[in-house]
């Protein structure tokens, strides 16, 4: 007798079913968010996920609901390894960003449900906190040293310890601060980002921010995976007398491989993973020497059942974790990292973005730094909900993040990595 693809292997103990599994795609910050919502048999049990590619969140919500979605209603939403595993091995050629983060939707919210179904958060399911919160980190950038460092220096005082410091950079490529139009006058591409101008500079910023903020802020670069493996170490030794607490992404992932002697050669630690895709090479980057800080997006390697696998490898191996947190991981993705950062003794720093109100009123219960410290909801689940009607009135678009990157190239017009 063929078996219906959604009935388990094995008898469930009783007649909790999924009924429902969709993708709800919202913008309430301007970038789009792909949260996933899991319905289940008993009425007002539902769980939330974050499913977030922000470039490509059509092909995401298309893979959460005509291709993962029949695999998974009928199921009981306690089997989150079993689910996990079938669907990671359901699509034959697998991985990547799209179906990893539409699994990660699913497995965040039959987290959200196992929290709920018994009165608890999340954290209390994986073993309980081995810390009461996550010291954050955010950004401090300007369109030159001055401003950047101004801007530190006023978030300094509002209580964080840990500042990510960034510079525009003539014409339109730079990361994280604003460019000037017309920045190459007379090359092929005038709006181009040059690696020389960067690392020139690149220490002068720093140099500033020590002289300005002294030396109990711990300071933080991101490169943006843009530089050579001999790049990077020319920069990581620039900055070896500002003592940065990580130097995160110096190389593109076609490059990882090179990593581990890009950090036997940097005197400072390195942080790296953000465009990485897969769990096994995330692993790869934990046992082969390749980063101080485990920097991922956690929903583009299949949310919290594979990452927290990571999180214990990390600790046995002696590296830290630094979730990405930026504006395109939704509120509900954000508590799933707050959930890993204060239930790991391998946990580093996480990253923060500070959402504006309008997120909020799309998503009760975001999360909220104080004092440079996120503390997780005691609320059952994620304790985080999704108002759909105010969802609404937030449409996405194609987000000005993807249009950007595709805009930026070298001076002489080469295409540059963003």
């Amino acid at each position: 007798m063929t078996m219906p693809e959604t009935q388990a292997p094995w008898p469930a103990r009783d007649a909790l079913r999924i009924t429902g599994v969709r993708a709800i795609v919202t913008a309430p910050g301007g970038v789009p968010l792909v949260v996933v919502r899991i319905d289940t048999s008993e009425p007002g049990l539902y769980g939330l996920g974050c499913a977030t590619f922000t470039q490509r969140f059509h092909a995401v919500a298309a893979a959460v609901e005509r291709h993962l979605a029949p695999m998974v209603i009928g199921r009981h939403p306690a089997d989150i390894e079993d689910i996990g595993r079938m669907l990671h091995f359901s699509s034959y050629w697998r991985g990547g960003p799209v179906h990893n983060n539409a699994l990660s939707g699913i497995d965040q919210a039959l987290w959200d449900i196992a929290g709920k179904r018994l009165g608890v958060p999340v954290y209390e399911l994986l073993g309980g906190r081995v810390r009461a919160a996550a010291a954050v980190y955010t950004g401090a950038r300007g369109g030159g040293i001055e401003e950047s460092v101004e801007r530190a220096a006023a978030l300094a005082e509002q209580g964080y310890r840990y500042l990510r410091l960034q510079s525009a950079s003539p014409g339109l490529g730079a990361y994280g601060a604003d460019g000037a139009a017309g920045g190459y006058p007379g090359s092929p591409y005038p709006d181009g980002w040059d690696v020389g101008h960067y690392l020139r500079t690149a220490p002068r910023l720093f140099a500033r921010a020590r002289e300005v903020l002294g030396d109990e802020i711990n300071l933080l670069h991101d490169a943006h995976n843009r530089l050579t493996p001999k790049e990077a170490v020319v920069l990581a030794r620039s900055l070896e007398p500002y003592r940065l607490f990580f130097l995160e992404d110096p190389l593109a992932p076609e490059y990882l491989d090179r990593l581990p002697e890009v950090r036997a050669a940097a005197p400072v630690p390195i942080a790296s993973g953000e465009l990485v895709a897969s769990v096994t090479d995330a692993a790869r980057l934990i046992t082969s020497g390749s980063v101080d800080y485990l920097r991922l997006h956690v929903s583009a390697v299949g949310g919290l059942t594979p990452v927290r696998k990571l999180a214990a490898l990390c600790e046995l191996t002696g590296v830290r974790t630094a979730w990405h947190g930026p504006p395109d991981v939704s509120p509900v993705g954000a508590a799933a990292n707050i959930t890993l950062d204060v239930t790991s003794p391998a946990f580093g720093i996480q990253e923060q973005h500070v959402y504006p109100e309008t997120v909020d009123e799309v998503f009760p219960g975001t999360l909220r730094a104080v004092d440079g410290y996120i503390t997780p909801s005691d609320r059952p689940g994620w304790g985080i909900d999704l108002d759909e009607r105010a969802a609404r009135r937030y449409p996405p678009r194609t987000h000005l993040h993807e249009r950007w990157a595709a805009r930026v190239r070298r001076p002489d017009g080469g295409i540059e990595a963003p």
